[in-house]
């Protein structure tokens, strides 16, 4: 449906002894890649939660295929693989350099309505961007 590509450096505190980056910055990672394929969508957290909506992150997976090391440029692939309803899942690939897949994993985020904190239905103008925007790539 909508992919998007980001890229970052890894930097030296997000390795370990071993200098590899470090297993926990990896969720770090897809919330940069997230983040901006939001704004390649036409949206921002921030603006959503200006229209009165929260999307918490309701599971993850990860699966760590190779380390990635200082200095590495790092591709992150961000996906959405179909439209949302009450729920958003993402796809995520990390690259280094030379096209290697590193890791991969998913999260699943929930829409949320912030004055109650109840569930809550992706909003119309939410679903018309990203309907614009997978139209766009045909």
């Amino acid at each position: 449906m909508f992919s998007s590509e980001t890229q970052l450096r890894v930097r030296y505190s997000e390795t370990d002894q071993m200098g590899f980056v470090y297993y926990g910055n990896y969720p770090q990672y897809f919330e940069v890649g997230r983040a901006d394929a939001m704004r390649q969508m036409g949206m921002t957290y921030k603006l959503m939660e200006e229209k009165g909506v929260v999307m918490p992150i309701a599971s993850m997976q990860i699966k760590y295929i190779r380390p990635a090391h200082y200095d590495d440029l790092l591709t992150i692939k961000t996906m959405v693989p179909e439209m949302p309803s009450s729920r958003m899942y993402f796809d995520y690939e990390v690259y280094n350099e030379e096209g290697t897949l590193l890791c991969k994993g998913n999260t699943v985020l929930a829409f949320l309505n912030k004055e109650t904190g109840r569930p809550c239905p992706a909003p119309g103008w939410f679903l018309d961007k990203l309907r614009e925007k997978t139209l766009n790539l045909k």
